[in-house]
């Protein structure tokens, strides 16, 4: 189920990236109106103003983590499952020349939309690594602040990449990503569904899960901020959330 889960999940991104760079909006989950409720009028104006058209169009989250997360000049900040680069691109302008913001990402479709992308923003502090985030290619103790948006929910081991994400923080590194999260039991049969997992939905984590997980990992001063409620028929009740933590300093 895993590679399955893994495989629709970067097949349904890359058509997303295609789509993208061929002038096409995709949102995170599909292309029908309650779902669309998700993704729409994450960032403001000024900030759309500053990436290119091509990153807001393959913008595929659930939130506006750099908006949230504080980023601070000089640190050095790495967005999971960075898609088209658009949260990378702003985090890059609020840590500044002297700070670092990388991407990982794991479909090359992605990857090349969001180099191209960084071109035509004319961005140097910034990197995209390929790569998967339940194995993260950076070193122990190499970054500021996690951030990723509306990605933790497609792994099929969520536990794996918290993991990750704690051990390539500094000591007192900040966790702060855009999710989403479901209210209550989600259907054993959506479980199941490996589309539903790409389409943000099927590996939507409890609040409660979440939290443990987290815990578990080692992080503290855990909290998890609803930003929006949504429902979907047949499905279940989700919300987005604002998700923070901080390792151990």
């Amino acid at each position: 189920m895993t590679e399955d889960i893994k495989g629709t999940v970067r097949d349904h991104y890359a058509k997303a990236a295609r789509r993208a760079a061929q002038g096409g909006a995709a949102c995170c989950c599909s292309d029908t109106k309650e779902e669309e409720a998700i993704s729409l009028n994450l960032y403001s104006d000024s900030e759309l103003a500053t990436v290119p058209e091509t990153a807001r169009l393959a913008s595929l989250g659930c939130g506006n983590p750099t908006a949230l997360a504080e980023l601070r000049e000089g640190e050095a900040v790495l967005d999971l499952g960075s898609g088209g680069g658009i949260d990378v691109l702003l985090s890059a302008q609020r840590v500044g020349p002297t700070g670092k913001a990388y991407g990982l990402d794991m479909t090359d479709e992605m990857l090349d939309l969001a180099r191209e992308n960084q071109r035509k923003a004319g961005v140097e502090n910034v990197e995209f690594l390929k790569g998967e985030m339940e194995d993260i290619p950076l070193p122990d103790g190499s970054v500021d602040v996690i951030i990723s948006n509306c990605v933790i929910n497609l792994s099929a081991d969520k536990a794996r990449v918290i993991a990750e994400a704690f051990r390539v923080l500094r000591p007192g590194g900040r966790f702060a990503v855009s999710d989403v999260v479901a209210l209550g039991e989600v259907p054993p049969e959506v479980r199941a569904n490996a589309a539903l997992w790409s389409s943000c939905l099927g590996g939507a984590l409890e609040e409660g899960d979440y939290r443990a997980k987290l815990a578990a990992a080692g992080f503290e001063e855990i909290d998890l901020e609803p930003t929006r409620h949504f429902e979907i028929p047949g499905v279940a009740p989700f919300m987005s959330a604002f998700v923070r933590a901080r390792k151990p300093g």
